[in-house]
């Protein structure tokens, strides 16, 4: 956990201020710094659990605009450069051109971002001191194993919901629990190291498709496009038609691999290949 907090302070120092990559890092090692603690929750007071997990989701709540806004551009980008044709029709759609645009920063906005760093670097800056004063009650494995096995629960859970009915909210709760697990397992990567780097990749690879059906679902919201909608023109069906398409590829590639991780009757004993009863 001191680890991603010195690694996110380090992006954050960054001049003028912290570019697009750095961001999209120190989010990552935020989620990866939830996860942490959400592992080590059995060994901690639960009112020091509640203000580090908390401090963690803060950041990540801060710096989320700044980052979503950059995977959206690149996104209509992708879709653009395989679409030249489609998006020469949508010329007039300010939503669409708006963000294909190459952003400049106001002074207001750069202001803006510059008082976010030092907030989130505030609060950083504080947890990494807290930490070092917190004391881990008896480090039980099978403490810990529990909460793995509970996180790999949420995530079998979140997939049969998405799997009957798939759908954005669903299928971002789904890779959001998956996402925990997957940061969780590096912990235990010892236990049975190729079996465990085996299944990491495949999460992390399942996880990546999630996320761009997501960032897809998000450009689709952006435009305000509702079927059957009597406003539709020809080329916002198509256009439609063009995201879906992306997202059904991205959701053939996740739901067989999804069925081999989290199947109704699967057990993460034997998915890990350890017995830890």
């Amino acid at each position: 956990m001191t680890g991603h907090i010195a690694g996110s302070l380090l992006l954050l120092a960054q001049q003028p201020l912290p570019d697009d990559a750095a961001i999209h890092d120190i989010r990552v090692m935020m989620k990866k710094y939830r996860a942490a603690i959400r592992l080590a929750r059995p060994l901690l007071d639960e009112a020091v659990y509640n203000r580090e997990y908390l401090a963690g989701r803060e950041t990540g709540r801060i710096l989320s605009s700044w980052r979503e806004t950059a995977v959206l551009r690149k996104t209509a980008k992708a879709l653009k450069k395989d679409n030249p044709g489609l998006f020469l029709k949508l010329w007039d759609n300010e939503q669409i051109q708006g963000l294909l645009r190459k952003p400049y920063s106001t002074w207001k906005e750069a202001g803006v971002q510059a008082k976010a760093v030092i907030e989130v670097t505030g609060q950083l800056t504080r947890a990494k001191h807290r930490l070092r004063f917190i004391g881990l009650k008896d480090p039980d494995d099978r403490l810990l194993l529990a909460e793995l096995e509970s996180s790999y629960r949420a995530a079998a859970g979140a997939y049969v919901k998405c799997r009957n009915k798939p759908g954005p909210r669903l299928l971002h709760e789904f890779r959001k629990k998956s996402k925990t697990f997957l940061y969780q397992l590096v912990y235990f990567r010892h236990l049975n190291p190729s079996v465990l780097k085996s299944l990491e990749k495949k999460l992390d690879a399942m996880t990546q498709n999630l996320g761009r059906y997501n960032d897809l679902a998000q450009i689709m919201a952006l435009t305000g496009y509702r079927y059957g909608s009597s406003e539709n023109r020809e080329v916002a069906d198509e256009l439609a038609i063009v995201i879906r398409d992306r997202q059904d590829a991205c959701l053939m590639k996740v739901w067989p691999v999804a069925y081999r991780l989290f199947a109704p009757g699967k057990k993460l004993e034997d998915l890990l290949g350890i017995n830890f009863r």
